[in-house]
């Protein structure tokens, strides 16, 4: 992902300096999502938007009583086109990391899924180790051992990933001189390719790849390895905003954490997911 390199501090200043003359008056929000990203966000067959984050989105508007129209979005495009005005908000299983808070801001997480690859089960990486261990990235000891565990099943293997991820970050951080990578613009794409043998493992998040082994019927595909958290990979996932709009991120945090509190965005997640990833509430 291309990212401005700003001064973020001095942003936040002028944002928070805004008086409430100057803040805008929201009764619409447009929100951008991929829309090909399931659960998270799809299309339906009469090319209608669905998922997790729309109806998510839509509980937050009605909350907030103001108006939503959603917009379908390239990933590789969707921070430059929040940024240029294109629409207000991004939701589109986007991970709060440090680097893209350097250009937007975030609003609280709604979601917090780990990392682990997918693989065939008769492929060769079908035993993989530490598998179902969660290790921070954080803990620098735990992932020096996870990765040295990885290495000698990984080496030489050719791993599918969507371009600008922080899934591609971490393969290019930990395992660059250990896999092939191979990016994608869409998740759907590596996951034909793993489908279909010409990959031998995929790498997202546990939450993404629910509908990955729900469209194989679990017959073909499975999760494999360490599950991975912390670090490079953020604080979960959150609504993105331009800097220029704090409003915007006051609003939805409330709502946010309104439909955590209620039990709402656990009901969803459940809906869509098959398990609860949905945080804790904050104050």
């Amino acid at each position: 992902m291309r990212i401005l390199r700003i001064l973020p501090a001095l942003g936040i200043a002028a944002a928070l300096s805004m008086s409430p003359a100057q803040a805008k008056d929201w009764t619409k929000v447009v929100i951008a999502t991929e829309g090909a990203y399931m659960p998270y966000n799809g299309h339906s067959p009469d090319g209608k938007l669905i998922g997790f984050e729309i109806d998510l989105g839509n509980d937050l508007c009605a909350r907030l009583k103001i108006t939503c129209e959603w917009v379908a979005q390239d990933w590789d495009g969707i921070i430059p086109g929040l940024n240029a005005g294109k629409y207000d908000a991004i939701m589109d299983g986007m991970s709060i990391t440090a680097k893209r808070q350097e250009v937007i801001n975030f609003s609280r997480n709604y979601t917090n899924s780990p990392t682990v690859f997918a693989v065939r089960k008769d492929g060769p990486l079908a035993d993989l180790p530490d598998n179902g261990v969660r290790v921070s990235l954080d803990d620098k000891d735990a992932t020096a051992a996870a990765i040295k565990a990885l290495t000698p099943a990984l080496k030489g293997k050719t791993v599918g990933v969507q371009t600008a991820t922080i899934q591609a970050d971490l393969l290019n951080t930990y395992l660059k001189d250990v896999v092939d990578i191979r990016a994608y613009k869409t998740t759907e794409e590596h996951d034909l390719d793993l489908q279909a043998g010409r990959i031998d493992a995929a790498l997202a998040s546990t939450s993404y790849f629910v509908s990955t082994l729900a469209r194989s019927g679990g017959e073909k595909l499975k999760l494999e390895g360490p599950l991975f958290t912390g670090g490079l990979l953020g604080l979960g996932t959150g609504i993105g905003f331009r800097k220029s709009d704090p409003e915007l991120k006051v609003m939805f945090d409330k709502a946010l954490n309104e439909a955590l509190a209620d039990g709402t965005i656990k009901k969803l997640s459940l809906q869509w997911f098959k398990t609860d990833i949905s945080p804790p509430p904050q104050s």
